[in-house]
């Protein structure tokens, strides 16, 4: 799985920024995905962006005001913006929807991302990335989804309070009134949560509340808050689930929880609380940052040794 979040996209577009030459009048996002990438570099170059229907109806963003209507005239030569490409079929949909301007502008196009072979669909891109990949702008609409496990407390829907988390009345208020975090626009595969299968029906009436399509849901079978407390095998639960079946993917919101359930499961996970992929690499360093590292010091050094042997 390739991943690249927010932080990496500003990241690549900063440390490449040289490759777009500075006479470019105007910049173009393709809606809706293009359009944080556009705004990046209409920033760093100094220069006006707007949408591509705005663009048709001429109508731009400068800095200091909201949108203004500009002359053509003013701006001769545009970049088109679009966040990455893989068949390439929306960037030749947005080259047609361009197409009749090209004898009034210098319309040259730019994606970010793209995947290996198809560098020449555009004029400028930034990093080859090939599949599968996700992006944080568009993973939770990801037709994938259905291959992952998706935490509820912190990823879903907000935290409870300490106040709130009384293992009765008011954590079930707090259930049914839970305030909505990251709604996918997907279908769910699991939800895996510490949850207690006693408020099942309550969680149940808050998921179809707020619209959210899973197919299941796992909680954690034990008596009351107590006993989750002194069994503290939230990751161990979580990865049992993920590894249950052939999913691709954990969303987790806290950051210790992640590393633990993609220790056991080997299998990435999504941290919510960054928006950064932990893969086995991070685990390894996690864990040798928190002292707990010579289990796995032995685990690669065998692996290593056995590659040798191999090669003997």
């Amino acid at each position: 799985m390739n991943y690249r979040n927010i932080k990496n996209l500003n990241d690549i577009i900063l440390q490449k920024l040289s490759i777009i030459p500075r006479d470019f009048d105007l910049i173009v996002g393709v809606p809706r995905s293009g359009m944080l990438p556009a705004n990046l570099l209409s920033l760093y170059l100094n220069r006006p962006y707007t949408d591509i229907d705005s663009f048709l109806n001429g109508h731009i963003y400068k800095a200091g005001a909201r949108s203004q209507f500009f002359d053509s005239g003013e701006h001769k030569k545009v970049l088109v913006v679009d966040d990455s490409i893989a068949s390439g079929s929306a960037m030749i949909e947005c080259k047609e929807t361009l197409k009749h301007l090209e004898d009034k502008f210098d319309i040259k196009y730019c994606a970010i991302y793209v995947i290996p072979g198809k560098e020449k669909m555009v004029d400028y891109y930034f990093e080859t990335v090939p599949l599968p990949r996700y992006f944080q702008w568009n993973i939770l609409n990801h037709t994938t989804l259905e291959k992952a496990c998706f935490d509820i407390d912190g990823v879903l829907c907000a935290d409870p309070l300490p106040e709130q988390n009384d293992d009765g009345e008011k954590y079930i208020d707090f259930i049914l009134n839970a305030p909505p975090l990251f709604i996918p626009g997907s279908k769910i595969g699991t939800i895996v949560t510490s949850r207690l299968e006693k408020y099942r029906k309550e969680t149940e009436t808050w998921l179809q509340a707020n619209n959210i399509k899973y197919n299941d849901l796992v909680m954690l079978d034990l008596p009351n808050m107590e006993a989750r407390q002194r069994a503290n095998n939230h990751g161990d639960h979580k990865a049992k689930a993920y590894m249950s079946k052939p999913y691709v993917l954990f969303i987790e919101s806290e950051y210790n929880q992640a590393v633990e359930i993609n220790r056991i499961s080997k299998k990435p996970v999504l941290c919510t609380a960054n928006f950064e992929m932990i893969f086995e690499s991070e685990s390894f360093m996690y864990n040798l940052k928190s002292g707990k590292h010579l289990p796995f010091l032995r685990k690669y050094a065998l692996k290593i040794r056995d590659k040798i042997r191999k090669l003997k």
